[in-house]
């Protein structure tokens, strides 16, 4: 666990258990909400358990004021043949509105470099919704570059089973 003193707080920032997944779910619902996008949302608590802490398919840091859980941050490893490295790719970074513009979403993501550092990440990457303003400029005050010479593609649904279905193993 890491301790971070701020004005009157202390913020701490810790690995996530098999404790937290149903406050990893609050925060993932935060996220759906704030992105106008709860219609999408599928995941339930058992399939994060699975996914998070059987599989270990992404990791998740939980940030806490005075002990009290406020943000996290889901993460994997992602990798980059040019660099032959794996990278740190952020899935999503979220704190609960009142505990936004105290700069823990700013701590959260310097932990996360710290950990792609020891990792020896080349990288630590992530997407952001074109509309979602107010995060593309904390993102841009924090160093980030956006890679606008780059098309995000994804099959999903019926049309992964299509192209899965091109060829049988």
């Amino acid at each position: 666990m890491n301790k971070i003193n701020t004005h009157k707080d202390v913020f701490t920032i810790r690995f996530a258990t098999r404790n937290d997944v149903a406050l990893i779910m609050h925060f993932i619902k935060g996220i759906a909400k704030y992105e106008h996008m709860e219609d999408e949302l599928t995941a339930s608590e058992h399939s994060l358990e699975v996914s998070l802490f059987d599989k270990e398919q992404a990791e998740v840091l939980i940030g806490e004021e005075n002990g009290e859980a406020v943000g996290f941050a889901l993460f994997f490893q992602s990798y980059s043949t040019f660099k032959s490295r794996a990278n740190i790719f952020l899935e999503d970074l979220f704190i609960d509105e009142p505990y936004r513009n105290k700069g823990y979403g700013k701590l959260l993501l310097s932990y996360l470099g710290q950990i792609a550092l020891k990792r020896e990440a080349k990288r630590l990457e992530w997407l952001c919704l074109d509309w979602n303003t107010p995060s593309i400029e904390f993102y841009k005050k924090m160093g980030a570059k956006p890679l606008d010479e780059w098309t995000i593609f994804r099959v999903s649904g019926n049309y992964l089973k299509s192209l899965a279905n091109v060829y049988k193993l």
